[in-house]
């Protein structure tokens, strides 16, 4: 997933808000929001080919998202799929700082990440070209391939947007959040990063929505709204090759925790 806005705790009536696209090779299989079969408290998309995650949460209110860290410059293979990080939090019962540390121990086994964990009193994030564990402050925030908050044009015009869209009508909040992920606006050349990979790829990775050639590209819009009664709306859209529209899943239930 390389495009994660989130409000945590920032809105009386929604203690959480995501609004996220994950940008995959089209050829890696995938399985579309579902609960899963082996843990069925977990609702969320499924890497096929590792079994990882990248965004999901349980019926009992822990979350789990991650990015790649975008670096271009050549390194060796890891020896640990990214998409454990987000499964292992979400089927196990440690706290969610203790678990990032027990990460943190090891972040070298994996290729570059950013991930979140947490539930909706606490959240916590860490990457492997970050300096530890840090707690989330309550907030809008927002999350590509590099560290929380770094003001790339997605993230940045992301979080104001997001920020706009929860004083709106609740009733159009799911798609307007859509809306807002469908954007293929590329930002100008001098406003994009310099991750190692050249300015044309930089252009092609920029905007919110990746509909690029038929290798890459965004995959999955996905939206998941948890009201102050701790109900889950999770409503995500599937893309094929240049964004083709795939297939669409909606599902609400309802977490088994207290304030």
């Amino acid at each position: 997933m390389c495009l994660i806005l989130f409000a945590f705790r920032a809105h009386a009536d929604y203690p959480l808000v995501i609004a996220a696209n994950r940008d995959e090779a089209y050829t890696r299989p995938t399985a579309p929001a579902a609960f899963w079969r082996d843990h069925p408290h977990i609702y969320g998309g499924r890497d096929l080919e590792k079994g990882g995650a990248w965004l999901a949460l349980t019926t009992s209110g822990r979350m789990a998202a991650m990015t790649n860290f975008r670096d271009g410059y050549p390194k060796g293979i890891a020896p640990r799929s990214r998409g454990e990080i987000a499964g292992g939090f979400l089927t196990g019962s440690t706290d969610a700082k203790s678990y990032l540390e027990s990460i943190a121990a090891h972040a070298t086994d994996y290729a570059g990440f950013c991930t979140l964990a947490g539930n909706l009193n606490t959240l916590w994030f860490l990457s492997n070209h970050g300096n530890g564990v840090m707690q989330v402050e309550p907030g809008v925030h927002g999350l590509s391939n590099h560290l929380l908050d770094t003001p790339w044009p997605k993230v940045a015009e992301g979080r104001q947007e997001l920020a706009s869209l929860l004083q709106g009508n609740p009733s159009t909040l799911t798609e307007r959040l859509y809306a807002m992920l469908a954007d293929r606006t590329i930002a100008p050349p001098e406003a994009l990063p310099d991750t190692g990979m050249g300015i044309q790829r930089e252009k092609q990775l920029a905007p919110k929505f990746i509909a690029v050639d038929d290798r890459y590209g965004t995959r999955a819009s996905t939206v998941v709204i948890v009201d102050r009664k701790h109900t889950v709306t999770y409503a995500e859209r599937s893309f094929g090759a240049r964004g083709q529209f795939l297939g669409e899943v909606t599902r609400q239930f309802q977490l088994s925790v207290s304030d």
